[in-house]
């Protein structure tokens, strides 16, 4: 009787060798979510910068070709005139300037939506040139949008931005190391503070904190 009590204490547990056999496992597997979840941000970053630089080249190669800034050109019997993609779409008010307040980069309105619409109809971007307002802006790899605003942002920064809403703190952050100095508050790519699943609109704000991968941010890059 003592020998069977002996041999099922035996058996009972897992042995020192099994524990290690298995949090080796657990260690591999949650090795290769953490580097899965890199490679995804990583691919996000890349797409995010090949989004930057080629609405930039669209941008200028609507200048090259129209002469004049896309969202701005017109009036709206001249952009009739170039053809069917072009029917239904308005004309800017021909300035020189991509009027729209800072505030309405995501949403899109007057110049600051013909600006996708214009793009779309030369066939410098895929899309509907017909869609409109919100409908017009492309989507960023981080779930967000993509705007434009020539508002002006912290520190005095002017000119013609594109931005993304609902950008990743750790995006942000190899964003604006890739693209420029590294810091949210200077230089041509300036970030706001945004908030998570919402399209923010960027402000004048200055960013009052270094990059924090907890956050979440709307990010603006001068062309």
């Amino acid at each position: 009787m003592k020998t069977l009590e002996t041999k099922m204490n035996k058996q009972s547990g897992f042995t020192l060798i099994e524990i290690a056999i298995v949090l080796v496992i657990i260690g591999l597997l949650l090795g290769g979510v953490l580097q899965g979840q890199q490679l995804i941000e990583n691919s996000r970053v890349r797409s995010a910068v090949n989004d930057f630089n080629g609405t930039a080249a669209a941008a200028f190669s609507y200048v090259d070709r129209y002469g004049r800034f896309p969202g701005d050109d017109g009036p709206t019997a001249t952009l009739t005139a170039r053809g069917t993609s072009w029917t239904g779409l308005t004309g800017g008010d021909t300035d020189g300037i991509l009027d729209g307040n800072i505030n309405a980069a995501f949403t899109a309105t007057g110049e600051l939506g013909y600006f996708w619409q214009h793009l779309r109809a030369a066939g410098f971007i895929a899309g509907d040139p017909t869609n409109a307002a919100v409908a017009a802006l492309p989507q960023n790899p981080f779930g967000g949008v993509i705007g434009v605003t020539a508002g002006v942002m912290m520190n005095g920064l002017a000119g013609t931005k594109v931005c993304m809403s609902n950008v990743t703190g750790s995006g942000a952050i190899a964003l604006d190391t890739q693209l420029d100095d590294g810091a949210g508050a200077t230089g041509r790519f300036r970030a706001t503070l945004g908030v998570s699943g919402a399209n923010t609109a960027p402000n004048a704000a200055v960013l009052a904190a270094a990059y924090s991968e907890d956050n979440v941010y709307t990010v603006c890059y001068r062309i």
